[in-house]
């Protein structure tokens, strides 16, 4: 009995999936790591996601380096993290600063060893229509969303090149993978952190230093009361705290932290976190004209230009009755356990 075409082409596909399978497998438990004594560097790792993944590889035995702008904000997390039983280093660091990347990196090998991992998580989310975003919001969220990643790669590759071994995580966004609406500025600079990771991890692969994009949807962390908003901030800001909140589009910090941590043991080259991110990216794989006419729609749904304008007001200053509400419930406790209420 002969065999059709469309059958040979269906056994040929599934005996393709079924070896990439197999292949990835195999890989993953050959690049598998323990963090126990490892020297993991996160930035960002005082408050929200960063500090529930210090909180992870801490309980791993691993040892933490983290680095915030915000001292008492350091100070505590290192207070939390010290209980471990592990070596903490915290360091005020602004991570925009090369010289002051380079500087933290150095002290972080001095002080618990070479960097085997590190986590580029930290970043700044500015909330605008585009009538009111500036070349200064687009330039501080590269300085801080991408720069300072790049920066911060460039200052542990000698010691993981030494080591000839290392892994490096980028905390992207499923921002950087479909562009949202009155996040303009942000979305750029993921996009271009999303480019700079995959190209990075084909680069190192032969160095055995494996580079992981973690392109994540909404988490809860408690973060909006930190973001900056302008125009109708107020408005920008019940929304964009509202759907931080909502418990089926959104997933937990912890539980998101255990999947970067996850992909990262496994030496993975992607992860997109939520149902959203997974979605969206696919369909901005196999249908962008949909996915951007969808988003054209969405900006309609979305606060108008006005307001304060050009001018910034963060999130703590832009509360509103319905953004205090009881819809806001799962942020306003991530915020309280993230570390996210320290004032500036």
């Amino acid at each position: 009995m002969s065999v059709s075409i469309q059958t040979k082409a269906l056994l040929w596909g599934l005996a393709s999936v079924g070896a990439w399978a197999a292949t990835k497998a195999f890989l993953s438990q050959k690049r598998k790591i323990d963090f126990r004594d490892k020297t993991v560097v996160i930035t960002g790792g005082s408050r929200g996601l960063g500090l529930e993944m210090s909180r992870l590889l801490a309980s791993e035995g691993a040892n933490i380096a983290i680095c915030a702008r915000n001292q008492e904000e350091l100070d505590r997390a290192k207070a939390e993290l010290d209980q471990y039983g592990i070596e903490v280093f915290a360091q005020h660091c602004d991570i925009t600063d090369k010289v002051q990347v380079e500087h933290f990196i150095e002290n972080v090998r001095q002080a618990i060893g070479p960097v085997d991992v590190l986590i580029n998580n930290a970043g700044t989310i500015i909330v605008t229509p585009y009538e009111h975003a500036t070349e200064d919001d687009f330039r501080e969220s590269m300085d801080t969303n991408f720069w300072s990643a790049f920066h911060m790669v460039n200052a542990v590759l000698p010691q993981m090149w030494s080591q000839q071994s290392g892994r490096i995580v980028n905390i992207a966004s499923f921002g950087g993978k479909v562009a949202v609406p009155h996040l303009l500025a942000y979305s750029t600079s993921k996009f271009a952190l999303v480019g700079y990771s995959e190209g990075l991890r084909a680069e190192l692969a032969k160095d055995n230093i494996y580079v992981t994009t973690i392109c994540p949807g909404l988490i809860r962390t408690g973060s909006p009361r930190n973001a900056i908003y302008k125009s109708q901030n107020e408005k920008e800001y019940t929304v964009f705290k509202i759907g931080d909140s909502l418990p089926f589009l959104t997933i937990n910090a912890e539980e998101c932290a255990r999947e970067v941590i996850d992909a990262c043991r496994y030496g993975e080259a992607e992860r997109n976190v939520t149902l959203m991110a997974k979605v969206g990216a696919t369909m901005q794989g196999i249908a962008p004209a949909l996915v951007s006419e969808t988003m054209a729609i969405v900006n309609t749904t979305l606060p108008a230009p006005g307001g304060i304008g050009a001018q910034r007001a963060k999130g703590k200053e832009s509360e509103t009755p319905l953004s205090q509400s009881i819809l806001t419930t799962l942020t306003n406790e991530a915020a309280e356990r993230n570390n996210e209420i320290i004032e500036s």
